[in-house]
């Protein structure tokens, strides 16, 4: 079935099934809900403006993923830019073993954000490959897809991208 990005059944088909995945990928890219949410939109009004034919939805979501991953990453070093520095690592006060419920989620809450600061330190080609992988239900063929690189070459990021974490992890 062709999708004709300005076709108004078809953008609201491809758009139902696309966002979340979009919004996972943007959101991990940027680490802000309102700025993925406004990348996301931007991408979308791209795709209805372009007035592309697609062959199928995968062929579109690819098209619509590799879009925002590009404003995403472009809003990220732009803001890089704008703060000059980016902060160091925050290490996580040491746990007690009967810490109460309020405490275990705020120190769950701490673990996600040093889960994320250890991303945003990797090299872009590494973090890509590892937020696609880890927070969307993309398999390494459509990762190649949408990164244009070969499905063994993801293979080989992700892993790569897991060794630095755990670098990243074992300095702490």
């Amino acid at each position: 079935m062709e999708i004709q990005s300005n076709d108004e059944r078809a953008f609201k088909q491809v758009y139902e099934q696309v966002f979340p995945v979009l919004m996972r990928v943007v959101y991990h890219v940027t680490n802000n809900q309102d700025l993925a949410e406004e990348i996301c939109q931007e991408a979308f009004i791209r795709f209805f403006d372009k007035g592309m034919e697609f062959a199928t939805i995968d062929d579109a979501k690819y098209w619509l993923i590799r879009v925002a991953k590009n404003l995403a990453i472009n809003q990220v070093k732009r803001k890089a830019r704008e703060q000059g520095m980016v902060e160091k690592l925050k290490k996580l006060p040491s746990s007690h073993s009967n810490t109460k419920d309020g405490a275990q989620v705020l120190v769950e809450k701490e673990t996600c954000k040093q889960v994320q600061d250890a991303i945003d330190m990797l090299p872009e080609k590494f973090r890509l490959v590892i937020v696609m992988k880890e927070y969307t239900d993309m398999d390494y063929k459509q990762i190649a897809q949408v990164l244009h690189i070969s499905e063994s070459n993801v293979k080989v990021r992700v892993y790569r991208a897991r060794k630095m974490l755990e670098s990243i992890f074992n300095q702490e």
